[in-house]
């Protein structure tokens, strides 16, 4: 009829998709972009220049800070122990990291917004793999941002960028190596800690005493089955201030006794053990947790951090998880009044296999 009007053509553009669960009459319309606005330094090379200027200032501002909390370790010592001591070191130490890091920091912002090209544009994406043209342009964009940055032309504010990240290592490095025992006269092996763990408190005739009394142990007073946590018997004389949880860490031990005949000892450890009694060190040979769990029906000693166990009737050989190798065992014996004791020191070291293989 001519009076009947054609019905309205809908863009194709806002036609939905079938994916579309809902669709809208009135889609938001794109906006598009604001009128590019030109910063100060856009329009005044002096300003560009001052800006330039303030970048690089502060990236070595940022080294010198870093370059400060170094000397600031060594200016403020805390081998004193006296809280002022500490509270100085920590401060001004604190003081050259935070400078060094907020230098830096303020320096990137600065420089990507006042120096940087700010040019906005939109970047049209794809849903499948760039064809050979796109790829070579995603080359062309590093090489653009290279330009537009300024990282390859101003050899001022990338080099002082450069220096500035190598010295804010510098204060972590250092303060790391402070963690460090030191060798001294009085101790010449505190600062080698493959010597420190290939040798503990354990010596000939230390006696093996209840953790952490001290007392003690008689074999006599062991029963079938038991397992006792053990520590030398001169560690509960010896003071936290003169190493006792690093001493100790080392040297537990924990103690098991079993009938004779169920243990399956090679000829060179017959030894080792008396009367069914077994020493083996606490601290698993994966990571170094405390190997706590002894299961007394199968004899079998379990680290509960990842799961090792350890067969103590086959000189606690790893029968399952990531350990590496056998818990190491003590050596021991009785003295004259029935008391056990070390017949010497571990024969290998204790704790992860790293060690063993220095």
């Amino acid at each position: 009829m001519a009076d009947e009007k054609a019905p309205e053509q809908v863009p194709a553009s806002l036609v939905p998709s079938s994916g579309l669960a809902v669709a809208v009459s009135d889609p938001v319309q794109n906006p598009g972009l604001a009128p590019h606005r030109k910063r100060m330094t856009d329009q005044d090379p002096a300003a560009m220049t001052r800006a330039v200027r303030t970048v690089y200032t502060l990236f070595y501002l940022s080294a010198a800070a870093s370059i400060w909390a170094v000397a600031a370790y060594l200016i403020f010592p805390i081998e004193s122990g006296l809280i002022a001591d500490i509270r100085r070191n920590n401060l001004f130490i604190g003081l050259g990291i935070a400078t060094a890091l907020l230098a830096i920091g303020i320096g990137a912002i600065h420089w990507s917004k006042a120096v940087m090209r700010d040019t906005e544009f939109i970047e049209d994406r794809h849903s499948t793999r760039g064809s050979d043209n796109t790829r070579a342009a995603a080359v062309q964009v590093f090489a653009d941002a290279n330009e537009e940055s300024g990282f390859g032309r101003r050899t001022m504010v990338r080099n002082s960028l450069f220096v500035a990240l190598a010295a804010s290592i510098l204060p972590g490095v250092t303060l790391f190596r402070g963690l460090a025992p030191h060798s001294s006269p009085e101790h010449p092996h505190a600062g080698d800690p493959v010597y420190l763990l290939k040798h503990t408190m354990w010596e000939e005739g230390m006696r093996l005493a209840h953790d952490p009394t001290g007392k003690p142990i008689r074999a006599a007073d062991l029963t079938l089955g038991s397992a006792v946590h053990v520590i030398p018997e001169s560690l509960a004389t010896l003071s936290h201030h003169d190493g006792y949880l690093e001493e100790k860490a080392k040297a537990i031990v924990l103690l098991m006794r079993l009938l004779p005949e169920q243990l399956n000892e090679a000829d060179e450890r017959k030894d080792w053990s008396y009367d069914g009694i077994v020493a083996y060190s606490k601290v698993c040979t994966h990571v170094g947790c405390p190997v706590a769990l002894y299961e007394q029906q199968t004899h079998h000693l379990l680290c509960p951090c990842h799961q090792s166990q350890f067969d103590v009737t086959n000189a606690a050989a790893v029968i399952f998880g990531p350990a590496a190798r056998p818990l190491p065992q003590l050596p021991i014996t009785v003295d004259d009044e029935g008391y056990l004791i070390a017949r010497s020191d571990f024969t290998e070291p204790v704790g992860p296999s790293f060690w063993e293989r220095h």
